[in-house]
């Protein structure tokens, strides 16, 4: 189930010839592989790609009709292999990953299918995560296009840019016979504008015909003699059909090239907070007319060179808009010009920075680094812009630092009602017993524990790594080192380079698999072990079975995590058995967020129908609550929050549980496993209560209010 529906949107996707198609940018990725005749797609789910897969999940009649194959790969080096496909055959082909963890995981693929070529159009969409907003490490999918010598399109985000470029995406992978990556940032995949739609091109080669008439060509095997080839006919033959292909169809932009002695060279993907700056400045308008020269790159690799020394011809200076370090479009122009002996001045990231070295260039930041250039080379140009007023960056600087004095900081964490919470709880406590242990973690939602209240981790690797990453730790010692995966990377690779790993090595720690029905940390696509109906996709494989199946043999399971104690129990048994090879735990309870997902709309409707319904709530009785917060601490539930002691007599504040509870019961299971208070209690909220429900009620109250006032008198007799 994933995080959003797309079945009315893709609809859109039925557009024809003239039609204007209204949307988003990953919707229009779609709609742009289908314009192209693709004959398959495969991809693995990731920020800020993850919506392009569910658009093609929800989209599944549509692409049977156009006879398109899609699948949703085990991995990014599942995805990649899938090209394969289009080495023999005329066959078009797309897979979809996030970079560049993504990448990292297809490269050996993508190196292979880079040197030995293709027949059929290949293109590779990664989403570029890089900047503030990015979950990952800040590296950039252009040195892979770079290593293997794919070519790398960076499209304005702009809707009929990114259309084109998938389109022409596969014809210059076709010209050149290279796979071609189209990096669309974040703020592409979700930007919302129109463009003029073309009929859907059913492919004019299909994978039936390849699977009857099968074709082999030795010299596109990497295999030597042939892989020593393959260098000599990337830059003799490919590379010199992918120049002449994008100087012919013009897919680099110049705008008011002639307009000035100095002008910007700048990304595709950068160009329009490049022009809100320029805006910003009165150097450009909001429609793009510009009183500065432009280059914008929508192929950031490979560079043109006669593109390049036309544009900088003439000028004094150029200002190279490049996010992200290393700077190698910036290095690549200054080789260019000096070989051309063009004098022209490269400002970029400089000794003298006009950019900063590496981070996300946001419109304040271009805005600084824009005008300092200006006020250089073209101090002429900037009389109808403001005077020097604080910078919105500058100013956004100190404003940051006042709230950073002011406001507590606030860590992301797991969900309300998360089934992982109690987990990490239960970590906390048995630590407590047997001291600290070597914790490796992994991607995932679980590796939010890392941060506090749990304070659990000490490396991560990489998604379904976590098992490998205490490998080197299998050593005879006192205590075993503890490892976490979720399913999501258990079937990514942490099956056979985790479990199958261990067992091979006779380990001795100990694997904690988080199973919650989903691959949830990208938005709760189904994977081998959900146990969710799913009409194209094979659905109900126990990790258990599946852990067994590689050899190990201590094996627990259990299907609620919610139990504080039981999970403490559990885990401690791990870390004192006798038992030899490595233990493997199964923490297997639904991730919250998608069962509310699927839940509050049926609770909703059946409110509005007048229908009895019940909700479980928790609370904290104020007069018993101590103040000591330790379910906090052992929890952070973001449900538990603290007020105002009711009592006068006493200054710390105590707990409270707010309205967003979800029911769970985490928050009093801890307390209760770690002998802390009994001032947690369970209510039921019910919602269209039946004429019984009200008397119980009434009867209730009445008996509570009785006890309340015999107590009340005692209370009383005894003060006298």
């Amino acid at each position: 189930m994933a995080e959003r529906s797309f079945a009315e949107e893709v609809e859109k996707l039925r557009l024809g010839q003239g039609d204007v198609f209204r949307g988003e940018g990953i919707l229009a990725v779609t709609k742009a592989l289908l314009q192209s005749g693709v004959a398959y797609v495969a991809g693995y789910q990731g920020s800020p790609i993850s919506h392009l897969m569910d658009v093609l999940a929800d989209a599944q009649d549509i692409l049977g009709e156009m006879g398109v194959r899609f699948e949703s790969s085990a991995s990014e080096a599942t995805a990649a292999a899938t090209l394969a496909a289009s080495v023999n055959y005329p066959l078009r082909g797309a897979v979809t990953f996030k970079s560049t963890v993504g990448t990292n995981v297809a490269s050996d693929a993508l190196a292979n299918l880079a040197s030995g070529g293709v027949l059929g159009g290949a293109l590779i969409i990664v989403g570029e995560d890089y900047g503030d907003g990015s979950s990952i490490m800040q590296e950039r999918s252009h040195a892979f296009a770079m290593k293997s010598q794919m070519w790398l399109l960076d499209p304005r985000p702009y809707l009929p840019s990114i259309v084109k470029a998938v389109e022409v995406g596969f014809e210059l992978s076709e010209v050149s016979h290279t796979p071609v990556m189209l990096q669309l940032r974040i703020r592409a995949c979700h930007v919302h504008g129109q463009f003029v739609a073309k009929d859907n091109r059913r492919p004019e080669f299909t994978l039936a015909q390849a699977l009857e008439n099968p074709q082999r060509d030795v010299s596109r095997i990497v295999l030597p003699p042939a892989s020593f080839l393959h260098e000599r006919e990337k830059v003799e033959q490919r590379w010199p059909a992918a120049v002449k292909f994008i100087t012919e169809r013009g897919l680099n932009e110049f705008f008011a090239a002639d307009s000035a002695d100095i002008g910007i060279i700048v990304q595709g993907g950068s160009y329009n907070t490049l022009l809100r700056a320029m805006e910003r400045l009165k150097l450009a308008d909001v429609y793009g007319h510009s009183r500065v020269p432009l280059y914008v790159m929508n192929v950031a690799y490979p560079l043109i060179d006669s593109e390049l020394t036309r544009f900088c011809a003439g000028k004094r200076a150029v200002w190279v808009v490049e996010e992200g370090q290393p700077n190698f479009i910036e290095q690549g122009i200054h080789t260019v010009l000096r070989q051309a002996d063009l004098q022209t001045k490269v400002v970029g990231k400089g000794p003298l920075p006009m950019l900063p070295m590496a981070g996300e260039y946001n419109a304040a930041v271009l805005m600084d680094g824009l005008r300092q250039f200006m006020a250089e080379h073209a101090p002429e140009l900037m009389e109808a812009a403001p005077l020097s007023p604080p910078s919105p960056h500058k100013l956004a600087s100190v404003h940051h630092q006042s709230l950073n004095a002011a406001v507590q900081a606030r860590p992301p964490g797991l969900c309300t009602g998360c089934p992982e919470r109690p987990v990490f709880s239960a970590m906390k406590l048995v630590q407590r017993e047997l001291g600290e242990h070597h914790i490796s973690a992994d991607i995932g939602c679980h590796l939010f524990s890392i941060l506090p209240p749990f304070n659990l981790g000490n490396t991560t690797m990489g998604y379904g790594l976590g098992a490998a990453g205490a490998a080197a730790l299998n050593a005879p010692a006192g205590k075993r080192a503890i490892s976490v995966m979720g399913d999501g990377g258990f079937w990514h690779n942490g099956l056979t380079s985790g479990i199958a790993n261990a067992v091979f090595n006779k380990s001795n720690n100990l694997t904690v698999i988080i199973d919650n029905n989903y691959t949830a940390a990208t938005g709760g696509q189904d994977i081998l072990s959900s146990r969710a109906d799913n009409r194209t996709r094979s659905t109900f494989h126990p990790i258990e079975a599946a852990v067994r199946g590689v050899g190990v043999t201590w094996v627990r399971k259990t299907t609620h995590t919610f139990d504080v104690s039981g999970m403490r129990a559990m885990l401690k048994e791990a870390l004192t058995t006798t038992a030899l090879g490595p233990k493997v735990i199964i923490a297997q309870s639904e991730c919250m967020l998608n069962r509310q997902r699927r839940e509050k709309p049926l609770v909703r409707k059946a409110i509005i129908d007048g229908k009895r319904v019940v909700r479980e709530r928790f609370g904290i009785d104020p007069d018993t609550c101590t103040g000591d917060h330790s379910c906090i601490r052992l929890s952070g539930c973001p449900s538990l929050s603290i007020a105002p002691n009711p009592d006068p007599l006493r200054t710390d504040p105590v707990a409270v549980v707010q309205d967003s509870c979800v029911g769970c019961g985490v928050c009093g299971e801890v307390s209760h496993a770690a002998v802390l208070c009994p001032s947690f209690y369970r209510a039921e909220v019910v919602s269209n209560p039946t004429r019984w429900d009200r008397v119980t009620q009434r009867v209730r109250g009445a008996v509570i209010g009785v006890l309340q006032r015999r107590i009340a008198r005692r209370l009383a007799l005894t003060a006298l």
